[in-house]
């Protein structure tokens, strides 16, 4: 085990979860305020590790979860369509496991011309057993590819939407989980965004599909060989060398960059309640390898998200 001050003087402790992906940050308390060294420290953490987890947090509310995800920008609403919690603060998501699971692999709300850039996630109830988070890192995908893919993928875009294969489980085990399904595609988006997105602030290029990516648009591609590409890239990036898997404990707290990960929440728990609660920052409209940048077929979302122009 190695644990290492990032700076010293924010005395950050940091410890490795994998080669590829993930960090462990213990001794810090984040309901309070937090200095301009400590949150440069984060988003350098976060940065390059791409998925922190921090132990002990000491987040117990909604309004300290908020506060501390206002440190990476301004904050989204809770969801485009799925907003019908009540009492729950208008940035709040509850991920809970009486209305949905979301065990197919994604990136957090890509159906919209500019998704979140940071996710936080906070544990409020957890089941007895089970219930992990898998977080996968698409820039080390992206470099795993032969250099004839990434060529390839480099000029390819994809249509992403609401109305997709993360809304579609194979069972639907009560009321609530029906009206959640009902909500999510109240209101129809589709956006294209490039297969290879260049991060704004690290400048790395990573695979940007997930389950809200539906077809490549590329003249001359059936539907059929479409999904072919799309399995192709998509089992580069849940190859177990990028991920990493997130052990949920009372009160943690977990960010990831949602720039340039996906994630995938393992139904393991019998559905035994759990909820995580989650909020989600502002973020950028996707550039791809050439520059172009993505734009909206369906579907307006500026009630959901303003858009942060970053680099």
């Amino acid at each position: 085990m190695t644990i290492t001050a990032t700076t010293a003087a924010t005395g950050l402790r940091l410890r490795k979860l994998g080669q590829h992906i993930g960090a462990r940050i213990e001794g810090l308390d984040l309901s309070g305020p937090l200095d301009p060294g400590t949150v440069a420290a984060i988003r350098g953490a976060l940065s390059e590790h791409k998925a922190l987890v921090f132990a002990d947090a000491g987040i117990a509310t909604d309004a300290q979860q908020e506060a501390f995800a206002a440190r990476f920008g301004p904050l989204t609403t809770a969801h485009p369509t799925v907003t019908f919690h009540e009492g729950a603060p208008k940035t709040v998501l509850p991920v809970d496991s009486e209305e949905s699971v979301a065990n197919q692999w994604h990136t957090d709300v890509t159906f919209v011309l500019n998704p979140p850039q940071v996710s936080t996630l906070r544990a409020v109830v957890l089941p007895p057993y089970g219930g992990e988070t898998l977080i996968a890192n698409t820039a080390a995908a992206y470099r795993s590819l032969p250099s004839e893919l990434q060529r390839l993928a480099d000029t390819l875009w994809a249509e992403h939407t609401n109305a997709s294969d993360y809304i579609k489980p194979r069972t639907v085990q009560g009321e609530k989980e029906q009206q959640y399904q009902q909500a999510f595609v109240s209101q129809t988006f589709r956006t294209v965004h490039p297969v290879v997105r260049v991060h704004p602030l690290t400048g790395e290029k990573g695979l940007f599909i997930g389950a809200f990516a539906q077809r490549l648009r590329l003249l001359g591609v059936s539907a059929y060989e479409s999904a072919d590409l799309l399995r192709t890239f998509q089992a580069h990036i849940t190859r177990p060398e990028y991920v990493v898997r997130v052990s949920w404990d009372p009160g943690q707290v977990v960010v990831f960059d949602n720039r340039i990960t996906q994630h995938y929440a393992i139904d393991n728990y019998d559905r035994a309640p759990r909820k995580l609660n989650r909020i989600t920052v502002a973020g950028d409209i996707p550039t791809a390898v050439d520059g172009q940048r993505s734009y909206a077929l369906e579907g307006d979302s500026s009630h959901y998200s303003q858009i942060v122009e970053l680099g």
